[in-house]
């Protein structure tokens, strides 16, 4: 099958998606983005961000002080990266942004070192996960912070989700947000009533739980995280520990690991570079 026939419109949901980014969003990147990184600033810092979707977490990222530069295979991220470049940070030196695959090598091999290299979500949905591993090894020296989030191997699960996002890439346009909606909402419920037997929240309030459709825990419009998560494809998994063993055999000592526990999602690595 043809891997770019079935690609999934990544830089157009961005591009939807975009469109509502304000103040709240942007607050809640950086929020996350210093939590995972535990740090309270990036002055003075390169950070590199490896498909930058929309560009909300390079702008977090520029933020918090640091230099960035930001790359992404598809046209309209690279747009929507622009376009926020362009309202925050117009002419800004320390921001650049490109066009480039990180399965380039020739591409790769041209950027320089960074103190950060961010992939958040993205390494997964290349098309060759490992490989695109091998290629971000050299952008990181000597102490750097090296961030990937990649999605949990959950065996046949996974091989289900692989065919539903399949099926999403093939269907008419007009039935799409029908798929999206019957595959997600039911596991938003299962999961808000998880929640709720825990005694999370004080009563079951359905007006609350509505209103947390609005956004997800990195300030992602929680609609169009869903059609990211239905359409993305390719799509590829991986288990924890074989993430582990890969960079462990490249001098990358892991100094933060956040898991789905078992679940669907992603599992978050911070790994340190070395010397």
């Amino acid at each position: 099958m043809n891997v770019e026939k079935m690609r999934f419109g990544f830089g157009s949901n961005w591009n939807n998606y975009s469109k509502g980014i304000g103040f709240s969003e942007i607050e809640i990147a950086e929020n996350s983005l210093k939590d995972l990184l535990g740090v309270q600033s990036l002055k003075g810092k390169s950070f590199l961000d490896i498909g930058s979707g929309s560009g909300l977490f390079s702008l977090a990222a520029r933020n918090l002080g640091a230099s960035v530069f930001s790359f992404d295979y598809d046209v309209n991220s690279v747009k929507c990266t622009s376009n926020l470049k362009e309202k925050y940070y117009k002419d800004d030196a320390s921001w650049t942004i490109e066009r480039g695959s990180v399965l380039d090598s020739q591409f790769m091999s041209k950027l320089s070192q960074f103190d950060y290299v961010y992939s958040w979500g993205v390494l997964h949905h290349t098309g060759d996960m490992w490989k695109a591993f091998d290629l971000i090894i050299p952008s990181c020296r000597s102490g750097s912070i090296l961030t990937i989030a990649i999605y949990n191997d959950q065996g046949g699960e996974s091989a289900r989700w692989l065919l539903i996002k399949k099926i999403y890439n093939k269907l008419p346009l007009l039935f799409k947000p029908l798929w999206v909606f019957s595959t997600m909402f039911p596991l938003f419920l299962k999961g808000m009533f998880l929640l709720s037997l825990k005694g999370i929240f004080l009563k079951f309030n359905p007006l609350y739980y509505l209103k947390s459709l609005q956004y997800n825990q990195r300030g992602m419009s929680r609609w169009y995280d869903w059609v990211d998560w239905v359409g993305g494809y390719p799509f590829e998994v991986a288990k924890p520990e074989d993430i582990f063993d890969f960079f462990r055999k490249h001098d990358f000592e892991l100094i933060r690991l956040k898991t789905c526990r078992g679940g669907l999602g992603c599992n978050e690595f911070v790994f340190l570079k070395k010397d």
